[in-house]
């Protein structure tokens, strides 16, 4: 897997995305030491709505950002947003109200959710070989991972030094260090050949998205983890501190062995794609996260909570860690920004629905109840994500009559009946309307 990292430019690119993760880390500590300093009578209620507007951000931000700055090199945006973020971290230490802090927020993760699709998007582009790009979404998803375990340790130890003020100064410099790397690489800018208005170039991504047969099957898988996700984030402290009568530290533990289960996931992923298709381990995924719901009914105690924890931590990755390999070949490269900014807002669409339904559902009707719908809302969307994706389409045979014998699209395809007969994953663009 690591023998990745011998590509330059991907090499830095998965540097910078390592500093700034935990850098965002250190600022979600810092954030809720804040909150609580602002209105310690209200904290929870001051985070709650900070990540309501963090998921308002992304949903409606991405697509416009990606239309806005389709024309601009990749490297220049790249490196700006970082500037924006760092530049909003160095104010969020003298924050003195919560309106204050909402705006701040909103302006941060305005400026990730037009940084984050085209980061992903700028990938593939860099890393040709489908192999060489499955290695890269695995250590993507452990960087994830191991930044929800290293960042509150980091943070924790940080403040036995200084105040959580100065976790911001570590949140800058995340950003800046993302910025410097990025400006040491040549990154590849694809531009569409065609002039579309800036309405079509908002909702090309989610148009395109919601017309290819495996990314409306990806839209199920999403909503599929969302739920099984949500009853972990959401209901693990209860859980841990009110079913079992556990400790701050037992909490942790178990939020550990969710991202232990999605980091082993994510090592055994690209040896596993290179003998089962991205289908079937996807919607084995599903099937796992469904049936560990399920169990939680039966769970006798902390440890099995932990265990359980772990299981789902395994389809999450399952699922997760391949959707870019599946949106990577469902569309042409200058078309993967739009492509990557509807995942980016779809899938966090997905989390805004079940996230307070895990836990307004954990608080009236109680776990057991919860654990039955979300396991029920898990079956449905893998089923019809098997609907939606059936496995005859993942290749589509067909033959081009209208492109030249040298045009690269057709590189390698058979001359057939006055035209060029190749196939691969479908894909909607001006070759294929």
């Amino acid at each position: 897997m690591l023998k990745v990292l011998s590509n330059r430019t991907y090499r830095h690119l998965f540097l910078a995305q390592v500093i700034a993760l935990l850098g965002t880390g250190l600022a979600t500590v810092a954030l809720g030491l804040q909150a609580y300093e602002l209105d310690a009578g209200s904290a929870g209620a001051v985070l709650g709505t900070a990540l309501a507007i963090k998921m308002i951000a992304y949903v409606t931000v991405a697509p416009i950002a990606t239309a806005l700055t389709e024309q601009m090199p990749r490297r220049t945006m790249l490196v700006g947003l970082d500037i924006v973020r760092a530049a909003v971290a160095l104010c969020l230490p003298f924050l003195t109200s919560v309106w204050q802090a909402y705006l701040l927020i909103f302006v941060l993760q305005a400026a990730s959710a037009a940084f984050t699709p085209t980061f992903q998007a700028t990938i593939p582009d860099v890393l040709a070989d489908e192999d060489d790009y499955t290695h890269a979404l695995s250590l993507s998803r452990l960087a994830y991972d191991l930044e929800k375990v290293v960042s509150p340790l980091l943070a924790a130890a940080l403040l036995t030094l200084t105040s959580y003020h100065n976790l911001y100064l570590g949140t800058v410099v995340g950003f800046l260090a993302s910025a410097a790397l990025v400006t040491t690489i040549l990154l590849p800018d694809p531009k569409s050949m065609q002039q579309r208005s800036f309405y079509e170039r908002t909702t090309r991504g989610l148009r395109l998205y919601l017309t290819v047969q495996q990314l409306k099957g990806l839209l199920a898988l999403n909503f599929a983890i969302a739920a099984g996700g949500s009853m972990v984030f959401v209901n693990t402290v209860v859980l841990v501190q009110t079913v079992y009568g556990r400790g701050e530290r037992f909490t942790a533990i178990a939020l550990a062995a969710f991202g232990l289960g999605s980091m082993v996931a994510a090592l055994l992923i690209p040896r596993l794609l290179r003998f089962i298709p991205d289908r079937p381990v996807m919607l084995s995924g599903t099937v796992l996260l469904a049936g560990a719901l399920l169990a939680g009914l039966l769970i006798p105690s902390y440890w099995a909570l932990v265990a359980l924890w772990a299981m789902i931590g395994i389809g999450y990755s399952l699922v997760l860690t391949p959707s870019g390999r599946i949106l990577r070949r469902s569309g042409m490269p200058e078309d993967r920004p739009a492509l990557f900014a509807a995942q980016f807002a779809l899938s966090h669409a997905c989390w805004m629905i079940t996230y307070p339904l895990a836990g307004w559902m954990g608080a009236t009707i109680g776990l057991s109840a919860t654990y039955i719908l979300l396991a029920t809302i898990t079956a449905l969307a893998s089923l019809t994500a098997a609907r939606l994706w059936p496995s005859a389409e993942e290749n589509d045979s067909h033959i081009h009559f209208d492109l030249d014998a040298d045009h690269p699209h057709i590189a390698g395809a058979t001359a057939f009946g006055g035209g060029y007969r190749h196939s691969h994953a479908i894909i909607k663009d001006i070759h294929h309307p």
